[in-house]
């Protein structure tokens, strides 16, 4: 079957399904829709914190304390403190 015969068979095959063509291609609309809003949400939540980020400054320094192990079980965060306030001075 030539590329002509194949055209001639997909534009039979739409004419005569016509609900179902119409419904294929909002389905295809609307998922692409979907993409493209999903990216731009992304790169709009990306570009936000970024800004953010910038608009703290070059000079932050953030220090967060770490859950501490045992035996290889953490026992959590805030279970038990790791930094001091002689580690805080020292870090000043």
């Amino acid at each position: 079957m030539n590329a002509l015969a194949s055209l001639r068979t997909a534009l039979r095959a739409l004419t005569k399904n016509k609900l179902r063509s119409m419904l294929a291609m909002l389905g295809i609309v609307i998922a692409v829709s979907a993409v493209v809003a999903t990216v731009a949400i992304g790169q709009g939540a990306q570009a936000k914190v970024a800004q953010q980020m910038e608009s703290l400054g070059s000079n932050l320094l953030m220090v967060l304390p770490g859950s501490m192990a045992k035996g290889g079980v953490a026992t959590g965060t805030g279970a038990q403190q790791s930094l001091t306030r002689d580690d805080a001075t020292a870090i000043e």
